[in-house]
């Protein structure tokens, strides 16, 4: 079967393989205006939360060399920065043109311009040469990727030996009773909110479809294995919502 007759999933929806992508560019363009204060919405800030505990376990000093993949407005790139120092570096890289330049906008804003820069990329095909990275992270990305397998692949690839991937991602929650709770909010309000906020409830229900999509935390897990991480594990932040899974390439 050729790549154009397979497909894929978009949310709850099959689409044509090489769909996705432009899909969830176009989601990403209608929702950049507003990206952080829905997620301060959404979340009651608690993203924050997960952000500095993803931060505190980067693997990073002084004159470090890293990557924030699919990195939007920033979070991560900027708490990375802060990390390296003015001596080291950091790469924030996204597929999506509008929100690569909020987070341009806002790393300049906060006076990390000097040892941050900016590049537009592919995470299935990221545009580095081999063995470059001492860390590289991805937040709420990699749901979106279309071959999430390559993703992981491209990232172990510009790692240094003994550099370390971290992946922060909406997972499977695991506390009893919290699952109908998630839904009733992911489904009913998320969708209302984007539309009051954003002017958008379809986008942010394709984003509540999506973390239902994603591999739960043992099935990415497996999937950083095949991709060539050792020494893989995970953490569950807040019932499960949300996973930080990390990997080395030893």
């Amino acid at each position: 079967m050729s790549r154009s007759q397979r497909s894929t999933d978009f949310g709850f929806e099959e689409v044509p393989l090489e769909e996705k992508a432009d899909r969830v560019r176009d989601v990403f363009d209608s929702v950049s205006d507003r990206y952080d204060l829905m997620n301060d919405l959404m979340s009651l800030g608690v993203h924050r939360v997960w952000k500095r505990f993803t931060l505190a376990r980067a693997r990073l000093g002084e004159g470090d060399f890293a990557l924030d993949v699919a990195g939007g407005t920033g979070d991560l790139a900027l708490g990375m920065a802060r990390k390296v120092g003015p001596s080291g570096r950091v790469v924030l890289s996204d597929i999506n043109h509008s929100m690569l330049a909020r987070g341009r906008n806002r790393l300049i804003d906060e006076g990390m311009s000097g040892n941050v820069s900016f590049c537009v990329g592919d995470a299935e095909h990221l545009p580095f040469p081999a063995a470059q990275f001492d860390c590289v992270t991805i937040g709420f990305g990699l749901r979106n990727v279309t071959d999430k397998l390559a993703a992981l692949r491209s990232i172990r690839a510009v790692l240094k030996p003994g550099g370390q991937a971290l992946i922060l991602e909406f997972s499977k929650p695991v506390v009893p009773g919290l699952t109908p709770i998630y839904d009733l909010y992911s489904f009913k309000l998320l969708p209302l909110l984007g539309r009051a906020v954003a002017g958008d409830a379809d986008s942010y229900r394709y984003l509540a479809e999506s973390i239902r999509m994603h591999p739960d935390q043992e099935s990415l897990e497996e999937m950083m294995i095949e991709a060539g991480f050792e020494n893989t594990g995970y953490h569950n932040l807040t019932g499960g919502i949300v996973a930080l899974h990390f990997g080395y390439r030893l």
